[in-house]
């Protein structure tokens, strides 16, 4: 990946240098600005703004301490972290994640990404991220519930249903959720819609499980009607991973009339020719919280391979990668291309590296990017915000029709941009450009800040 243009060059050199040590935002926004150079060259207006400059630079970024006792009685310190990246087009909006590796690179990447991903739903977000280096896993309940009161202890300050709305992701649960949302509660003496993912009886909204699963094939339809008129109908469709994005994508594809062979968790893969069933696997994975390999147990015409990368070794016409972030490389991405496979649709955040992508694409083969693919979960949770604005709670049947007409629109407003700045059938630029845009006008016109 090599940017041409000299100043995006020297937007991108100043970031680097400002922030060392941080590959994971360096590989972020080198990725975006690349894109960005067909719309600079028509925008010198956006320049002149200095839109660029500010635009990867964050608002805020606010790093403290969080300090909870546990079971044992020891007091423990945790790193937490919120970057405010850019409030443009709304309040910022983006999920909290709890796991070892959170650290600055990592959650201003994330945040990155969600100014761009949120701009593509058309609801009016912000985009932001946060989190802290705490580990929910082999904690008691009383453990992960005075952490998440300690960390909204701090966190509150910074937050508030028009300012800053924070969300779930790794880590970070329905529980987790629940007890972040009961601490904001205590302190400000308010019952506001500050987070989104809450439980249904307290302003969560119904569809947020399934969204993110129904939203990537609801793209991924709308992308196969568009460019190749297809559908999933009697197509064969492998997806990777096995928790709620793939489960639900699993779920919408078989009544979209295709036929799911393969799934996979992180300790192999499952095959069945004739087609997974999805209410034993959703009581494997959901209910059980088992292994995959009971599936194979349980089905006959089942098979089950150790290694989670033996998912990709089958034929198919549409792969869902829902696992984890690069699990597609190149040598996957040949083996797909080799076996026939039509479209790809990201439903994890980036789970292709940037050479399958270049692969897939120079193969003709459909690409859905995550930004826009999985967006269904960042949508259903601005859908959720409106419902607690003007106090109400809508239909399951409400929320999944906003959610469609969404992803229609997203894949639409892509198309059509990247064939405006002349890389037509290039979803991944169409997505960071029509992304781009709308936050960049907003920016221009709002003045300097």
């Amino acid at each position: 990946m090599h940017i041409k243009n000299p100043y995006v060059q020297a937007v991108y050199d100043t970031v680097t240098r400002r922030n060392p040590g941080e590959p994971e935002f360096h590989q972020a926004v080198l990725e975006v600005l690349e894109s960005f150079e067909p719309v600079i060259e028509k925008r010198p207006d956006l320049v002149e703004a200095g839109v660029l400059e500010r635009l990867v630079e964050p608002e805020r970024f606010v790093q403290f301490r969080v300090a909870w006792v546990d079971d044992q009685g020891k007091v423990q310190v945790n790193r937490g972290f919120r970057v405010q990246f850019n409030s443009a087009i709304g309040p910022y909006k983006g999920g909290l994640r709890f796991h070892p590796t959170v650290n600055a690179s990592v959650i201003k990447f994330l945040g990155f990404e969600q100014i761009f991903k949120n701009a593509l739903t058309g609801l009016p977000m912000g985009g932001g991220k946060g989190g802290a280096d705490f580990d929910p896993k082999g904690k008691s309940e009383g453990e992960i519930m005075r952490f998440c009161q300690a960390y909204m202890t701090e966190l509150f300050r910074h937050i508030g249903p028009d300012t800053d709305v924070p969300a779930g992701d790794i880590g970070v649960g329905a529980r987790e959720i629940g007890y972040l949302f009961g601490q904001y509660k205590r302190i400000a003496n308010e019952f506001t819609g500050v987070l989104t993912g809450k439980g249904l009886s307290y302003g969560g909204s119904l569809a947020r499980k399934e969204a993110t699963g129904f939203g990537l094939c609801y793209f991924t339809q709308q992308m196969l009607a568009s460019m190749k008129g297809e559908s999933f109908i009697d197509k064969t469709v492998i997806i990777s991973g096995s928790g709620n994005v793939a489960l639900y994508a699993c779920k919408k594809a078989i009544e979209l009339g295709a036929r799911v062979v393969a799934m996979s968790d992180s300790t192999g893969s499952v095959y069945d020719e004739k087609g997974i069933d999805f209410e034993v696997m959703r009581q494997i994975k959901e209910d059980e919280r088992a292994r995959i390999s009971e599936y194979a147990k349980r089905v006959p015409t089942a098979q089950y391979t150790a290694g989670s990368r033996s998912v990709w070794d089958h034929k198919c016409d549409i792969a869902l990668p829902c696992a984890t972030q690069n699990e597609i490389d190149a040598e996957i991405a040949r083996n797909l291309v080799k076996n026939g496979v039509m479209a790809v649709s990201e439903g994890a955040n980036m789970p292709c590296t940037a050479e399958a992508v270049e692969i897939f694409q120079e193969s003709g083969v459909l690409f859905g990017p995550a930004k826009a693919a999985n967006a269904g979960g960042v949508a259903t949770s601005g859908l959720e915000m409106s419902q607690n604005s003007i106090r109400t709670s809508w239909t399951f049947g409400e929320v999944d029709s906003k959610l469609k007409d969404i992803m229609v629109n997203i894949f639409h407003t892509i198309e059509s941009a990247a064939k405006e700045y002349g890389r037509e059938g290039n979803l991944v630029a169409g997505a960071n450009i029509a992304a781009f845009l709308k936050v960049a006008d907003a920016m221009k016109w709002q003045g300097v800040y």
